[in-house]
């Protein structure tokens, strides 16, 4: 299935499905799972000093007066989650992000750490400006960090940064590294069994994919969007069959009426 009409059905779905559109829509890694390369001579450290400084300016330089006093009035006050709320009204997400951070600096708690990273990293599809998406990864891979110092075990947290080393640094084997080990104490996390699909999807590496969609599905069967997304993979190796069987596995299992509608259009083309 191509990526555009993928998209299209994946859009129809529920929200977890967003979700894992803004994991699958990154840029390829230079490199991925099990590639032979030694990154030894790459480590990437932690920017604690990465911030959004100028990025906030030039965003309430650009604000309407009125606008611009009540959010410096707010600011003033401390009120960062009305500041954050502003800015997602305003779709500014990677603005947002700044003073969810803040409030996490505030509470000290590993929660409030990690779901400012999650901010950081999934605003950074919808950043105006792309200079600023290295600044976003390291803001997030240090409230990520940071949560992780307050709750070492948090699987998700960790899978998260390691998605930051993949997608958004020069060593992305740190990510890979990272995300085997929290496979061996987690082999049937689900969201970890995505994350090494999508990389290896990245990195053209499709049979790896394909092995990773199907452990999903082993795990959940019930988890039906990764019908899609191995129906996409036996499609970009030119498995048409293959891509079918899949595509009607979902169209059985959906009770989305529009996505079976697109999903079995697809597939009386593909038949042809």
């Amino acid at each position: 299935m191509s990526a555009k009409k993928t998209q299209v059905v994946l859009v129809a779905g529920a929200l977890l499905l967003f979700v894992l559109l803004f994991i699958a829509s990154k840029t390829a890694p230079a490199h991925s799972e099990g590639d032979g390369h030694d990154h030894s001579s790459e480590k990437v450290k932690v920017n604690e000093n990465a911030n959004l400084d100028i990025y906030v300016s030039m965003a309430l330089k650009n604000l309407e007066p009125a606008k611009k006093s009540l959010v410096e009035t707010l600011i003033s006050a401390g009120k960062n989650d009305s500041v954050a709320a502003f800015w997602d009204k305003s779709k500014r997400p990677d603005i947002a992000s700044v003073y969810v951070e803040q409030l996490a600096q505030k509470s000290g708690k590993a929660a409030d750490w990690i779901k400012a990273g999650n901010r950081y990293y999934y605003s950074i599809q919808f950043t105006p400006d792309k200079t600023e998406v290295p600044l976003l990864y390291q803001c997030a891979m240090r409230c990520f960090s940071k949560g992780l110092k307050l709750e070492p075990a948090n699987t998700d947290a960790k899978i998260m940064l390691a998605s930051c080393y993949v997608e958004g640094t020069s060593d992305p084997m740190q990510g890979i590294t990272l995300l085997k080990e929290v496979e061996k104490k987690d082999s049937n996390n689900v969201k970890l069994q995505l994350s090494f699909a999508f990389f290896s999807v990245k990195s053209g590496q499709m049979d790896k994919a394909i092995a990773r969609f199907n452990k999903v599905l082993a795990i959940d069967s019930n988890y039906i969007e990764a019908y899609l997304h191995l129906a996409d993979a036996y499609e970009r190796k030119g498995e048409v069959q293959k891509t079918i069987s899949v595509l009607e596995k979902y169209s059985a299992k959906t009770t989305d009426v529009t996505a079976r509608v697109e999903i079995n259009k697809y597939i009386e083309q593909l038949k042809k």
